[in-house]
């Protein structure tokens, strides 16, 4: 009976301590426009509106049990999730150890003319948009799930 309570206080603290080691998504508004921000996997969070210069949302990296991922998903309006306002889309999918993550838009390009990057103080490899819109090839980048991925709107 020891050796089992033992065994699964060690196992129970191991996971923990694996939880606790998983990053963030992060999204950062540097534009001169307030901009919304929905959570879309299985389900939809949000919006949150983030204020000009400098407002930013947070979310520890999490595995959709429907979905697999989830999308960051942004426009200006803040009703345009519903309304088929142009979006720009940073998604994740964490698969165990690893965070998948990549940029898209749909239905136009919010930010066109704005520098758009997703880094991570890590080594983990960049996504840059120069001009606001895709360059074109595959943008999807993986990384460590314990780092945090950072996508700058309207970047210096």
């Amino acid at each position: 009976m020891y050796t089992s309570f033992v065994t699964l206080t060690t196992l129970a603290l191991g996971l923990a301590t694996s939880v606790s080691a998983v990053g963030k998504a992060q999204v950062i508004n540097n534009c001169d426009v307030d901009i919304s921000v929905w959570s879309v996997g299985s389900a939809v969070d949000g919006p949150w509106r983030l204020s000009a210069n400098g407002g930013s949302y947070a979310e520890q990296f999490v595995k959709d049990p429907t979905t697999g991922g989830k999308a960051l998903k942004i426009t200006i309006p803040a009703d345009g999730l519903y309304t088929g306002a142009p979006q720009t889309n940073f998604a994740y999918s964490l698969d165990n150890d690893k965070i998948w993550y990549d940029l898209s838009d749909v239905f136009g390009d919010p930010f066109p003319g704005q520098k758009l990057v997703v880094s991570s103080a890590a080594s983990c490899p960049s996504i840059v948009w120069p001009a606001g819109t895709s360059p074109g090839g595959s943008q999807t980048k993986v990384c460590g799930s314990d780092q945090d991925v950072t996508f700058t709107l309207c970047s210096a």
